[in-house]
């Protein structure tokens, strides 16, 4: 299933993993300060809290050419550390610790930084059209591989039938307002080297 839908919860899932940082004891010295803030959202103040089973809110940022190149620098040492992060429950104060130093390692001022672009960036290649690398909104995408699935005659019924039910629930959702127009064009240019990364499994 995964040849066809590309993951649009991937800002989700790094917000989910700000989360779970931000839950860390507070003698942790990465916990200290911020239990009180929105996940990924670093020193801004608290965004309003996100309804239940919903992401919280994208901090918006124009984004740069060094931030872009440096997530896809960092995606070497920063997979095998983000792989071996609890699905549930607290995550290794050690290994958090690794992800800290490996986000300075690559330019961002501290993993929550990191975050963020990659956030960014993951907004953007959900609307990205992997055939014509052009950006055309999430519906539009989701729509495309509505088509895809449609047409496969490897998949099975049962996953078949979930895939359809995620992706006609992506194509009727609206696409999210990207603020920096100018990260469309800085990400479109960078797509084959982000895909692997952020897009997911392309066909």
């Amino acid at each position: 299933m995964r040849e066809f839908i590309r993951p649009v919860a991937v800002t989700f899932s790094i917000a989910c993993l700000a989360a779970s940082i931000a839950a860390l004891p507070t003698d942790s010295a990465l916990a200290q300060g911020k239990q009180q803030m929105a996940p990924a959202q670093g020193k801004q103040q608290m965004a309003p809290p996100a309804a239940a089973g919903q992401a919280p809110a994208v901090k918006q940022i124009a984004l740069t050419d060094k931030q872009v190149e440096g997530v896809i620098s960092a995606d070497k040492d920063m997979y095998p550390l983000m792989s071996k992060m609890p699905k549930s429950g607290k995550p290794d104060p050690k290994l958090t610790a690794q992800l800290e130093s490996t986000a300075k390692k690559f330019g961002f001022a501290s993993l929550d930084d990191y975050n963020t672009v990659v956030d960014n960036i993951g907004m953007v290649m959900a609307g990205v059209d992997s055939t014509s690398k052009k950006y055309v909104g999430n519906a539009a995408v989701a729509k495309a591989q509505i088509a895809e699935v449609q047409a496969d005659k490897k998949m099975s019924a049962k996953d078949k039938k979930q895939a359809l039910d995620d992706l006609n629930q992506a194509a009727k959702a609206p696409d999210p307002t990207i603020d920096n127009k100018g990260n469309i064009d800085l990400v479109v240019k960078n797509y084959d080297k982000l895909a692997p990364i952020i897009g997911g499994d392309q066909n």
